[in-house]
């Protein structure tokens, strides 16, 4: 019988066989690894962004409160002067006539709000508070404030009608010219605006005289059953 004997090529592969394997295996975890790398890179992108909007968000705040208080500070107003802003005095399109079932109106029979002098609001204006912030205030900024996109609904409500404020938030608007290019969308087919677009509504008045301050208002009044009735009506 004759011994067997390898050529120097078969036993060159014999003998390489082993690292081939490795070299392969080693590739496939750096290729791996490289794609979780470029994963975790574009994480750090996106929180990186996200931090320097809320950095900026942050910064323009500031500076607002800052002037705020500066200006308090240079009209700080006597103790007469304060004693004589009543709501009697308010404008005819904000002050109080009557209440129905939690809900205040003016003498023209238009929602408004009403600030007990514990600081107590009114229930719709509570709602507002909390409507406006989940529909509204990406894009018209925080407590009616305005944004570098939209303009401060808090003003609008001052300035506007009520029908007319109704019919922008149910119809939308469009403007387009050399100064102003902006789209309100319409919301009329949109339950959680319009159930609540009188609460909204009182809302951005007591914050465009400021008889509500920025934030969560601290107290509340008790939702009426009626309110609750009408609520589950429109949203049902």
């Amino acid at each position: 019988m004759k011994p067997l004997f390898l050529s120097a090529a078969a036993a060159l592969m014999l003998a390489t066989a082993p690292f081939a394997v490795m070299a392969n295996e080693t590739v496939a975890k750096a290729e791996e690894m490289l794609a979780k790398a470029k994963d975790m890179r574009a994480e750090a992108d996106a929180l990186a962004k996200e931090a320097e909007a809320m950095l900026e968000a942050a910064k323009s705040e500031a500076a607002e409160a800052a002037a705020m208080a500066k200006a308090g500070e240079e009209a700080e107003p006597d103790a007469e002067t304060a004693e004589a802003e009543t709501e009697d005095d308010a404008p005819d399109n904000i002050k109080v006539a009557y209440e129905e079932d939690g809900k205040y109106f003016t003498e023209d029979d238009i929602p408004t709000y009403n600030v007990a002098a514990d600081g107590t609001v009114d229930w719709y204006s509570f709602s507002g508070f909390r409507r406006y912030h989940s529909e509204c205030h990406v894009c018209h900024g925080p407590d009616g404030e305005g944004s570098t996109y939209a303009p401060a609904l808090k003003k609008s409500a001052l300035e506007m009608d009520y029908y007319d404020f109704a019919d922008v938030i149910t119809n939308g608007r469009k403007h387009v010219g050399a100064s102003d290019n902006s789209v309100m969308p319409a919301f009329g087919t949109n339950n959680n605006v319009m159930c609540y677009l009188d609460d909204i509504y009182v809302y951005l008045k007591a914050r465009g005289t400021e008889a509500i301050g920025r934030g969560r208002p601290a107290k509340k009044e008790k939702k009426s059953a009626v309110y609750v009735e009408n609520e589950n009506a429109c949203m049902g």
